[in-house]
């Protein structure tokens, strides 16, 4: 009875972007420049991985998967972003909100289990170089990433189950630009608790889990190129390793600050910025970290062009 007369909102208001027409422009211009950037690199991966027979080996076959993650991460939020900056149109139906949360959880899951999977193959590579080709043969690859992307479905399919089964009431304006966990349990009308519960276990045993597989590889790795190289070698090796994990540890850090904590502590303009950090930043950094600094890529693309 208590349901019944709940009035269910159809559509919700997107309001986490300043309404102040200079800033709005300034932000228009930035995001739309970092945006066609991060789709002209990632895309650009794609044809050089796809087409060059040189590049048809474990590592860039997950960098291929990598970007593709980095064209969709952005492409779930981005487009409708830019119109509510643009024609100020801010409405999204219940349905695409819906559709958004899902795909944004899929992609950024599959990403965290990737680069888990894209560490361990490294780890391979730099601590067992002899048994590399065997260990990580194409069947193996195929088989991991398959299931990156397999893990990311179903986790995102638990979580917008459980967030679309609440009631909304009362207000329908959503403190982001998109539609995302945490302003949606705090715009809920229903009890949330045992839902949020079942969330935070998943997000912090599937995220945390990944998150040591990486650091511990990169661990590894480090210690392997401390103690076998050369000065010189090692100097560029620490380096590569360096930004690698600096982009990781960017990725990490912020989805667990969104997504592995309480509903109490969910602040609105902590979120905004967070949330651009993973979902637009990274998606730019990537191609240019694992990527373009990357001879055979450099190379790669020259033959392209």
């Amino acid at each position: 009875m208590q349901r019944a007369n709940l009035s269910m909102v159809s559509e919700f208001v997107l309001v986490g972007l300043s309404d102040a027409p200079e800033v709005r422009f300034l932000l228009l211009v930035l995001v739309l420049i970092i945006y066609l950037a991060t789709m002209a690199g990632n895309i650009a991966i794609l044809v050089v991985t796809s087409t060059d027979t040189r590049l048809h080996n474990p590592m860039y076959f997950f960098l291929s998967n990598l970007s593709l993650l980095d064209i969709l991460c952005p492409t779930v939020t981005v487009p409708k972003m830019l119109g509510a900056l643009l024609l100020e149109n801010k409405l999204i139906s219940f349905t695409g909100c819906m559709l958004q949360l899902f795909f944004l959880i899929d992609v950024v899951g599959t990403e965290i289990f990737l680069l888990a999977v894209m560490a361990y193959d490294r780890y391979v590579a730099i601590c067992h170089p002899l048994q590399y080709m065997n260990i990580m043969n194409m069947k193996l690859c195929a088989h991991l990433a398959f299931g990156t992307w397999v893990v990311g479905f179903f986790n995102s399919l638990l979580h917008t189950s459980l967030i679309f089964t609440l009631f909304f009431c009362d207000s329908n304006e959503v403190h982001q630009y998109y539609c995302d966990i945490p302003p949606m349990l705090a715009l809920s009308c229903s009890p949330h608790y045992s839902r949020e519960l079942v969330i935070l276990t998943v997000a912090g045993v599937l995220g945390s889990s990944a998150f040591v597989v990486t650091l511990i590889s990169y661990i590894y790795i480090l210690l392997a190129i401390l103690y076998t190289s050369t000065s010189e070698s090692r100097h560029k090796a620490f380096s590569t390793c360096g930004s690698r994990l600096t982009v990781v540890c960017l990725f990490y850090g912020t989805t667990i600050c969104t997504y592995v904590r309480p509903s109490s502590t969910y602040s609105p303009d902590q979120d905004r910025i967070v949330s651009m950090l993973y979902g637009i930043l990274t998606p730019l950094l990537n191609p240019i970290i694992y990527s373009l600094r990357n001879k055979e890529i450099k190379c790669a693309l020259r033959r392209v062009i």
